[in-house]
């Protein structure tokens, strides 16, 4: 059996071993505990997994130092970017606590039997209930937030459904610790054995995809590896759900008159958004479309000036470092292309990498220049300062679709702005304005997804509603009482219901 150990991206010196790969058999006995899980957790109710969500976040801000020591040295990021990530992962557990608490993400809707225009009604009762166990994979860049204590997790807990997470090879050690704090955690509420499990290795994470037990997976990752995972689920007897979160460029629109107004500070600050965490945040501005003009000039020398004071950095594995060389390299090649930092791919210690910025005309560029590169780089493209409206409809339709667009605009620009959002609006998820993407809050109103390869569903992975796709609906028809789920017996006011088409406010 192969054992399972991290590299020290600063150094790409290998670490210690921390566990074996799972071989079939066990994933197959931990994804059946998961199955029979099930149940029970459901059978805590909303206030029980609440309360399992917060001795979570508990655990895990007790065991604050040791995570955050053991994820820095598997990612070199900086102690300050996890110990933020880490009360983000705590956050994010109590805030699906309550969400559930809340029960209205539960959509209880009743139907009493009535006479109707086309005829009898019978009594009918609706509400969401859990998937079933998911599988949920570990991202590299967010080895809290989108690993095993991260969003998926969580929501799924919530939704009552049993997880069971495939560690990711970059930070195994931090997966494994931050699994038992989750596993122990647990151990102290009332949840079943089983509702927490974890696997180890490629085909390990294979296996779990393709396991009957499980009932939807949970991914962020490359867009290579999404469809992998895709074409596991399209041979299974039982096809089931993949809510994958893939590629995206996050394109940044700038208007001549915002380039006027802040263009300095503008250039600063996109400098910082894009070498945020080395550039690797799904949500990086990877391209942005500036005016040709003097203004645009000025804006273009204060990314330049910026980027001087920021450091190399070390990427997070080798097949990233290896990426970010490759499509860097290609930008050098192409003629169209011109690198504004004095900076190459020469050897580092490690995985490190210079950051960098490119620009090039929007008359010379065409779609299949322009792919995401994961890392601390971005691609300036110049428009006719008089044309920002169709420069701005031409590159979101050759870009691919993102989790993002973001618009940067200048005082009384209301009708320009309002074209401009149209055109953005069908292309990503979130559209943001005199801001940047990086960043995304937890909070009921959040999306993070879009449209394909951003995502490959209708549904977030951020934020309460990312609790959807752990849940599916269910009837009940003409039901005794003793039967149906508390919610939607009658005389319950604790959550909002909608009774016989109207809203019910909490009684």
């Amino acid at each position: 059996m192969n054992t399972v150990a991290g590299i020290d991206p600063r150094t790409a010196t290998p670490l210690a071993a921390v566990t074996e790969e799972t071989s079939d058999h066990q994933v197959d006995a931990i994804a059946e505990a998961a199955s029979a899980a099930s149940a029970d957790l459901e059978a805590m109710g909303r206030d029980g997994r609440g309360d399992l969500l917060d001795a979570m976040a508990d655990s895990v801000e007790q065991h604050r130092e040791e995570l955050v020591k053991t994820a820095e040295r598997e990612t070199g990021f900086a102690t300050g970017k996890l110990d933020g990530e880490l009360t983000r992962a705590a956050y994010q557990l109590r805030f699906f606590g309550e969400v559930i608490r809340d029960g209205s993400y539960l959509e209880a809707t009743i139907d009493r039997a009535a006479a109707t225009p086309m005829g009898p009604r019978p009594d009918l009762r609706r509400m969401l209930v859990p998937i079933g166990p998911v599988a949920v994979f570990g991202a590299s860049n967010f080895p809290f937030a989108f690993s095993v204590v991260g969003g998926d997790t969580a929501s799924a807990l919530a939704a009552g459904s049993p997880v069971v997470v495939k560690a990711h090879a970059s930070h195994p050690a931090t997966s494994k610790l931050s699994f038992d704090v989750l596993a122990a955690a647990a151990a102290r509420t009332s949840a079943p054995a089983g509702v927490i499990g974890i696997v180890y290795g490629r085909d390990a994470g294979s296996h779990l995809v393709a396991q009957p037990a499980i009932k939807a997976v949970g991914f962020t990752g490359s867009l290579s590896g999404g469809k992998a995972l895709m074409d596991i689920i399209s041979r299974r007897s039982e096809p089931i759900p993949f809510y994958g979160e893939l590629s995206s460029l996050n394109p940044v629109i700038v208007t001549p008159k915002a380039a006027a107004e802040r263009g300095v500070t503008f250039g600063t600050d996109l400098a910082g958004s894009f070498t945020l965490g080395a550039g690797q945040l799904c949500t990086k501005p990877g391209l942005v479309l500036v005016p040709d003009s003097a203004d645009g000039d000025r804006l273009v020398a204060a990314v330049r000036t910026a980027l001087a004071d920021v450091a190399a950095a070390p990427l997070l594995n080798e097949r990233i470092y290896e990426s970010y060389r490759e499509g860097t390299d290609d930008l050098r090649a192409n003629r169209t292309f011109t690198s504004l930092v004095d900076s190459s791919n020469s050897p580092a210690a490690g995985f490190t990498v210079e950051p960098t910025v490119f620009e090039t005309k929007l008359a010379d560029l065409h779609g299949d220049d322009i792919t995401e590169i994961f890392g601390p780089t971005t691609v300036l493209v110049r428009y006719p300062a008089a044309d920002v409206e169709s420069a701005t409809e031409r590159i979101l339709q050759v870009l691919p679709h993102s989790l993002t667009a973001t618009i940067h605009h200048g005082a009384d620009e209301d009708v320009l702005l309002a074209r401009l959002t149209e055109i953005a609006r069908p292309t990503a998820g979130r559209v943001v304005y005199n801001g940047f993407p990086t960043g995304v809050a937890v909070s009921w109103a959040q999306t993070h997804g879009g449209p394909w390869p951003s995502t490959n569903s209708l549904h977030t992975s951020v934020g309460a509603t990312a609790i959807r796709r752990f849940l599916r609906p269910v009837t009940y028809q003409n039901a005794p009482t003793s039967v149906l789920p508390t919610e939607l017996r009658d005389g319950y006011g604790a959550i909002v219901r909608r009774l016989d088409g109207a809203l019910v406010l909490p009684s």
